[in-house]
Order: C-alpha cells, then sequence, then structure tokens
C-alpha cells in the first residue's frame, strides 16, 4: 500500500516506518504533529523541530501541522491533515509507532475508520525488552532525549542505548522499558531509512525535580 507514516523522530515511529517497507509498503510522506499541549497522550514533544532534518535525511516529503489543546481537541488537526493528504497524494493508510497504548492506537484507529484508511501499528504488543534488542539488532542509533520516571536520572540523557543501556532499563522497577507510559522520549540519529546521519552540535540539559529534557539547539546531516 502507499502509505503515510505518522512520524515524531522518535524510535517507535521510525521503527514502524522501516517494518512496513520491510513488509513491501511504499512509504510516500511524513506527517508530523507538533503540539505546544504539555500533557499531550497522544504526541511526542522533545525536539520536535528536527524532525525536519530526519525527513531529508530520509528524502520523504514532510507535513507538519500545529495541534491545539485539549484530549480531544487535539485530535482534530490530526484528521484534518490525513483527508488532505489523502486527497493530495493518494495514501491508503497510514503507520503508527503505537506499542501499548490502548487509547492512542483506538483513537488513530477511529480517525482511519472515518476517513477510509488503513492503520498499520506492526509494533504493537512486541516485548518492550526484546524491541529494543531489535532496535540495535537493525542498526537504529537511538538517543534517550527526555526522562520522567524514577531510577531515571540526568545521566540518561544524551545516551546512546546499547545492550548495556538496554540492561540497566530491565532492572528499573515499576516503569515501562520502552517508554510507553511517558518514562522516556528518543531520538533517532540514524537507522537503514537514513541516508545521511544526524549529527548533533549543540545541546543542553533542564532538569526539574525528577524528570528533565535534552534540548538540542543545532544539528547538521552528516555522512554515514
Amino acid at each position: 500500500m502507499k502509505l503515510c507514516a505518522l512520524f515524531s523522530g522518535g524510535k517507535d515511529s521510525t521503527y514502524a516506518m522501516y517494518l512496513a517497507r520491510k513488509a513491501g509498503h511504499a512509504i510516500d510522506c511524513l506527517l508530523t504533529i507538533q503540539s505546544s499541549y504539555v500533557e499531550s497522550y497522544m504526541y511526542h514533544l522533545p525536539n520536535i523541530h528536527l524532525t525536519k532534518l530526519q525527513a531529508e535525511a530520509m528524502q520523504l516529503p514532510q507535513f507538519m501541522v500545529n495541534s491545539a489543546e485539549g484530549k480531544e481537541e487535539e485530535l482534530r488537526p490530526l484528521r484534518e491533515a490525513l483527508e488532505k493528504i489523502k486527497k493530495e497524494r493518494g495514501i491508503e493508510g497510514i503507520t503508527t509507532g503505537a506499542l501499548a497504548s490502548v487509547y492512542q492506537k483506538t483513537r488513530i484507529e477511529k480517525i482511519c475508520q472515518e476517513l477510509g484508511l488503513k492503520c498499520i501499528s506492526p509494533l504493537w504488543g512486541k516485548n518492550e525488552i526484546s524491541y529494543w534488542h531489535e532496535l540495535l539488532e537493525n542498526r537504529f542509533k537511538v538517543m534517550i532525549v527526555a526522562v520522567a520516571a524514577h531510577g531515571l536520572d540526568e545521566k540518561w540523557l544524551g545516551r546512546i542505548m546499547d545492550k548495556a543501556a538496554v540492561a540497566e532499563l530491565e532492572k528499573i522497577p515499576g516503569i515501562h522499558p520502552a517508554g510507553e507510559g511517558g518514562e522516556l522520549e528518543t531520538l533517532v540519529l540514524d537507522c537503514p531509512l537514513f541516508h545521511q546521519k544526524l549529527v548533533i552540535l549543540e545541546s543542553e540539559k533542564k532538569w526539574d525535580k525528577n524528570k528533565g529534557e535534552l534540548r538540542i539547539t543545532k544539528a547538521e546531516p552528516g555522512k554515514k
């Protein structure tokens, strides 16, 4: 099928694209929702501006729209954007990085059903630790850019995930190791979909009590 990828720049949306393409689907374009709603249950917030560089690295056109605030209100721009993209580019479905959030998955599926689009969520139900190992085995370079859980301190910000980091995550009690509960947010710096990697030049850590974010202020494409 000809698909539009819901894309946030993190591991889940990127790996969902990778699996969809591996299954024979064509990724036609990207849709990124830029939200200022800090309590959003739907959208990834940290470093969303870097998706432009990632889109260029994948040589794919990107649609970026702003989201409204509120649980139901933030769905409206998503629906309107998908309706427009379907009309303009003839997409047949979308990919999502939904892994375990029924809240996200059911709302996106409802919108797709209304618009006559297929919703492909290839990560759904994956074991979170096995999933991390899949990412590493498939040469995904993933950086932690936000944390919000006990056991995840400031040292995790900017950390590149490897087998040792996955083992540490597995030992932290009470969290979803893949971050489905908002415990962590990620940024993909390189993967097989990228023709160029993402090089971070300048960043700053913001820490408040038991949560923090790595704000990337300067980045550029680099040779693989």
